[in-house]
Order: C-alpha cells, then structure tokens, then sequence
C-alpha cells in the first residue's frame, strides 16, 4: 500500500510528533508499505493519508479531501488537538476529524475529550519503545530524579525544580533535566533556578543516545506536564525500567492507569516533593512504581504498534473501498 504520511514537524525539528512521524513510517514500511512523509498533500495518487495533528495537518486534511473525496483518510491526534485548539479552534479542528475514516489517539481516556460523535472513529495505538541495551545501574552517590522534556509551558518544566527546593537539607537528591529552552526566558529562568538550587541541573537538549544513558542510572522520571496527549518519554522510560513520577493528568493517567501509584496533583510542588522524599527513602514505594511499570511495558513493544497501525490501515482501506 502506498501511504503519504504528513507531519507539520519538518525535517530540522525534533519535537515529538516528528519522531512519531518517522517511528509510524518505519513501522509501517516494516509491514510492506510503501511510505513518503512530507509537511504536506501533494496531489499525488495514495492509497491512503496518514496525518499527524488535526489542527496543524488541517489544510493538507482539506486539501487531499477536495482532490479524492471518497480517499482513505486516518488522522493521528496530538496532545494540543485534544487539549487546547478543540477550544481555541474548534471549527478547524473538529472539521478535520469529521473528514476522517478513523482517528488514531495515545491513550485509553482521550474519549473523556471528545463528543461521543467520534468515539466509533477512535482507536488507541500506544507509542512504543526499545529497552536498554543492558541492566540499569542506578548512581550510588546520589538519588537522580530525571526530567525529559522541553522547556514550554504545556510541561510545567521546573516543577521537580522547585520541589526539590522542599526536601531535608541532608537529601542526596538532584533533578537532572534534559530538554530544549524554547524561548530565552525559559533559558534565563533555568539558569537561575540551577543558580539559587544546588540540586537543579539542566542539560538542554540532549540527542537520544544521552536520554537513554540516564535512564541506565537515574532512580526516577518526572513528568510533571499539565497536558499530554499521550507523551512517548513514558513509553521510553517503562520499557527502559524506570519508575515513574506523573502529575495525575488525564494524559498520564491514560497511559499508566488509574490504580498507578505515582500520581500527584499536578502543579503541587508540596505532593511532588514527598514523592521525592519517599523515592529516596522508602524502598517498598519504589519498588511498587517498578512493579506496576513492569506489568505495562509489554504495552508499548513495537511490535504491538507496529500491528496496531498495521490492522488500522488495512481496515480503513477494506472500509472504503467496499463503500465505493
């Protein structure tokens, strides 16, 4: 099958829905398909489009309904489809997702967003990981919280920063983040938080490779995000074994379920801080953040993503093809 996949992260960018976009293409030809991805429609002859984002891939939506009206078509909602322009722009966003066959979310409660107009066009395909190549060994010297994420405002960055600020003047804990400032301010603010907070540091951005090195030795994720549409660190951090810390948002809730015992309520920097003191001192609750994520993992293989898109094309193809 032919497939055009569109992204509107470009090739310079590493954001999550480019690296979505080229794990699904890999995924994908992995299954026989041929795919291109591009920014947008070309008019050229498909199969079937593949658009990640409702509100972002909207014109390309349009324009590859116009040109093939009867055209498989499959959308893949971002975390801000569902969690700002379904409220800022709705008429743009809901209007995509109404030309859409089917629509891809990433993870179980996404339905608790949507009209029940959609939720027979909805399938959960959960972002896969690889593990590590070798056990985990966790610093001895110090108790590493990691924070992977840029820094905008949608993740709530410096949270585990301030948190850290409440925990007992002899704690070994430091909060290692990772992640692009996406404005100068949030350099400015991440600099100074590093300069008033010994146990604050920030890396930038880091590639892959760096990301994977700290979850060989760091204790504990934080993702402290207000919103999330499915965010793939925490696939990547429970195939690699590493507990989690979330802030108890519909995203993360949908991803680690709701008996998870990780949760605090998000923007509580008090919550989050007892979550660190017990991280570091109560063996029993990290052993129980590790027990839960070790029953999820096998979730997010790829070859169970690789099968869920796989069947989605397959069907929405099959689909409309008996209704021509």
């Amino acid at each position: 099958m032919k497939i055009s996949l569109i992204t509107p992260a470009g090739k310079q960018l590493k954001n999550g829905n480019r690296t979505t976009a080229m794990r699904w293409a890999r995924l994908l030809r992995r299954a026989g398909h041929r795919v291109r991805v591009a920014t947008d429609y070309d008019g050229g002859a498909v199969d079937l489009l593949l658009a990640l984002h409702a509100r972002h891939s909207a014109a390309a939506v349009h324009r590859y309904r116009v040109a093939v009206p009867m055209g498989p078509l499959v959308i893949g909602l971002g975390g801000t489809d569902v969690n700002t322009f379904l409220k800022s722009e709705p008429e743009r966003t809901y209007g995509a997702m109404q030309m859409a066959d089917a629509l891809i979310c990433l993870h179980d409660l996404i339905d608790e967003a949507l009209p029940p107009t959609f939720h027979n066009k909805l399938h959960v395909v959960r972002q896969s990981a690889l593990p590590l190549p070798s056990p985990r060994r966790v610093s001895k010297q110090h108790v590493d919280i990691c924070v992977i994420g840029h820094l905008r405002d949608e993740k709530d960055p410096f949270r585990a920063a301030l948190a850290a600020r409440h925990l007992p003047a002899d704690s070994r804990v430091r909060v290692i983040h990772f992640g692009k400032a996406t404005t100068a301010e949030y350099a400015d603010r991440a600099t100074a938080e590093m300069a008033r907070n010994p146990r604050y540091f920030w890396r930038g951005e880091r590639p892959g490779w760096c990301v994977r090195r700290e979850f060989a030795k760091t204790h504990a994720m934080v993702i402290s995000s207000l919103q999330e549409g499915g965010a793939n660190v925490v696939s990547e951090a429970l195939v690699a074994g590493v507990p989690i810390i979330a802030s108890d948002i519909v995203g993360n809730i949908g991803l680690l379920g709701r008996d998870y015992p990780g949760y605090y309520a998000v923007g509580d920097e008090g919550a989050l801080a007892k979550l660190l003191h017990r991280t570091e001192t109560e063996p029993a609750f990290l052993n129980s953040l590790m027990q839960h994520g070790q029953k999820l993992a096998p979730l997010f293989a790829p070859d169970r993503e690789q099968a869920s898109l796989n069947q989605i094309v397959n069907r929405i193809v099959n689909q409309v093809t008996q209704l021509r």
